[in-house]
């Protein structure tokens, strides 16, 4: 035998080996039938038949593994199919409600905007009416000024004095505190209670009294509106006795010694 041709049958495969082996049977089968003298026809067609019904075992088992792949494979094919189906059903289904959950929002969006702004509009039309009002209501009268806080004084000979020349400002009556001041040393040494029984007023009975030493017709004739009628009172006194000088001597400036 050749060797390329031994090769060839070492190549041979299962099914190939199995298709030979059911061939050969067939030819013994047809072999025996010739060569038995005597057959008969019956005989003859019962063989035939049985030679008929012989069937390589490797051909059937080729066909029905190729059967079962090929049912396999249609399966796999179905339920990739399913797959394919199912997903692209999710895909759509998600895609649906990404679509709705957005249409939502922009819904709510422009909801909301729209709900700033009739509020905004709300309270400019609510601003608008209270300016109206403050504007409709009439300017407040202004408030009279309240009155200075009386002036106070000490109750001593600088306090007397101060509010003498106060009074006497008022009333146009010309004198400066040191005009007084050393008037009233000389003439009581800055006593209100100091009256003089000695001099000619007091022999004709009308003593000098107080702080300036003023007689009572003079503190009469000469008192100044706004003080007290007691002679003794020192800002009383001292006016009357400035308002008297003002008009003899120009002012208790002065006046140097009695008057």
């Amino acid at each position: 035998m050749p060797k390329h041709a031994t090769s060839g049958l070492h190549r041979l495969t299962r099914t190939h080996k199995l298709s030979v082996a059911g061939v050969a049977a067939a030819g013994a089968a047809a072999l025996v039938f010739a060569v038995v003298p005597g057959a008969d026809a019956d005989q003859a067609k019962s063989q035939a038949t049985a030679v008929e019904n012989v069937k390589p075992v490797a051909f059937a088992a080729v066909g029905t593994a190729a059967k079962a792949q090929q049912a396999t494979i249609t399966k796999q094919a179905d339920d990739s199919a399913a797959k394919g189906k199912a997903e692209a059903a999710a895909k759509k289904a998600a895609a649906e409600k990404a679509a709705a959950k957005a249409k939502a929002a922009a819904k709510a969006k422009a909801a909301a905007a729209a709900k700033a702004k009739a509020e905004k509009a709300r309270e400019a039309k609510q601003a608008a009416s209270r300016s109206a009002v403050r504007a409709a209501i009439p300017a407040a009268a202004p408030k009279p000024a309240a009155k200075p806080a009386a002036k106070t004084y000490p109750d001593n000979l600088d306090g007397w004095i101060r509010e003498s020349l106060d009074v006497m400002a008022k009333k146009g009556i010309p004198g400066s505190y040191n005009g007084i001041y050393r008037n009233i040393i000389r003439e009581s040494s800055g006593n209100p209670m100091a009256i003089n029984l000695w001099d000619i007023n007091a022999k004709n009975g009308i003593p000098s009294k107080g702080l300036l030493q003023v007689i009572d017709p003079t503190f009469k004739t000469w008192h100044v509106e706004g003080t007290s009628w007691n002679i003794y009172d020192p800002v009383a006194n001292i006016t009357a006795a400035c308002n008297y000088a003002a008009d003899k001597y120009g002012s208790m400036d002065n006046v140097n010694s009695a008057y």
